[in-house]
């Protein structure tokens, strides 16, 4: 994105800084960019986050701020509130992923321990002009939610927040200085996050320039070149990567059990993110482990393939991308002396497929719009 805006802008830039994930980084003559951990913060993240500080402090009214925000902002900009660490912030996020809390969740955790989420990097550049350029890596593109809305009026509050610590059952582990925080927001002890109307915003205007929805479009016209008769299921999946899984296994015995009227190649589409409830002691990710239970589903179902990855090059805490499966996967492990339903329920389905060579490793792609899942089933 920061190559993408020199290309244009070229040396009207006066300055720059982007986070972006370890492995990631692209070289730029006027932008200063930092390598950072994703999706638990680190101290990179943290020193990055000063330099923009620094930079969003030093606006003037007549300047442009350029602001390119993408899936694993929220990760990438850590600026823990007054009396929060970072290992707090670490704390909490790793109490929320292994809970299995969707991005909303975590973004609003989140906003309520930062200086720089929800609405508060625009409070530091106002009263500058600011154009916002998003990647959506959440379902629908909400503006507060995409790398926790740093520029937008945050809806949330101190009392939802805290709400979902509660319903995920992870409020009573947190750091006492987390807990003392949101409480003390719950009382109004501390003013909440500046809300949608906050004359802030009046000068900043907000662009999604990629999301699912494109990703599933450029995926369809290439599968339609390939001869495949395409159809779109769902640029929304989300909810737990197994049971995702099992849906979509259901999809394409439904398709099989129609062979004797469609005669021609079938290629289903799926675009979203799923979670996954970490109960095992395996490293996921999501993807591969919709791969696996979908591969459980259909064992045995000739002439059925399914891929599985995040379009970020990256599944969960995994090097792989995702998985790539079929119905002969679950045979050939119980050959080689490998349990299917055994490794699903030890969420260990990177192990797995590993070991059938079934990753799919592609390096970072450089962007993020969720997961795309792509079945295709031969039914001749």
């Amino acid at each position: 994105m920061a190559r993408a805006v020199e290309r244009r802008l070229g040396d009207r830039i006066d300055a720059g800084a982007v986070v972006t994930q370890y492995g990631y980084a692209e070289k730029c003559r006027h932008i200063g960019i930092f390598e950072a951990s994703h999706p638990v913060p680190d101290v990179s993240g943290l020193e990055a986050s000063r330099k923009i500080v620094k930079l969003a402090a030093d606006a003037r009214k007549e300047d442009l701020v350029i602001l390119l925000l993408s899936g694993g902002g929220s990760a990438l900009m850590p600026a823990p509130a007054p009396g929060i660490s970072l290992e707090h912030k670490q704390s909490a996020t790793n109490s929320l992923l292994r809970a299995g809390a969707p991005i909303e969740v975590l973004n609003c955790v989140r906003k309520h321990l930062s200086e720089l989420k929800g609405g508060n990097l625009a409070r530091k550049v106002f009263p500058a002009r600011m154009s916002v350029l998003l990647v959506s890596d959440v379902i629908g593109d909400p503006l507060d939610v995409i790398a926790s809305g740093p520029a937008i009026g945050d809806p949330t509050t101190f009392l939802e927040a805290k709400a979902h610590l509660e319903r995920y059952r992870v409020f009573q582990e947190m750091p006492k200085a987390i807990k003392e925080r949101i409480e003390a927001g719950c009382r109004n002890e501390i003013p909440d996050t500046p809300a949608p109307g906050d004359k802030i915003f009046k000068r900043v205007s907000h662009h999604v320039v990629a999301n699912s929805k494109i990703a599933l479009r450029a995926a369809y016209e290439k599968a339609k070149s390939m001869g495949y008769n395409v159809k779109a299921q769902t640029h929304t999946l989300s909810g737990e990567a197994s049971e995702a899984g099992k849906f979509i296994a259901k999809d394409a015995k439904r398709i099989l059990g129609n062979s004797r009227k469609k005669h021609s190649p079938q290629c289903l589409l799926y675009g979203g993110e799923t979670t996954v409830k970490v109960l095992g002691n395996g490293v996921g990710g999501r993807c591969q482990e919709l791969a696996l239970s979908f591969a459980i589903e259909i064992r045995g179902h000739e002439n059925i393939c399914l891929l599985a990855a995040g379009t970020d090059g990256r599944d969960g805490p995994t090097e792989a991308a995702g998985g790539i499966v079929d119905g002969g996967t679950a045979k050939t492990a119980q050959n080689q002396g490998l349990d299917p339903n055994a490794h699903l329920r030890d969420n260990n389905s990177h192990d797995f497929l590993r070991r059938l060579s079934s990753c799919v490793y592609t390096g970072p792609s450089g962007t993020n719009v969720m997961d795309l899942v792509i079945l295709l089933v031969n039914n001749y």
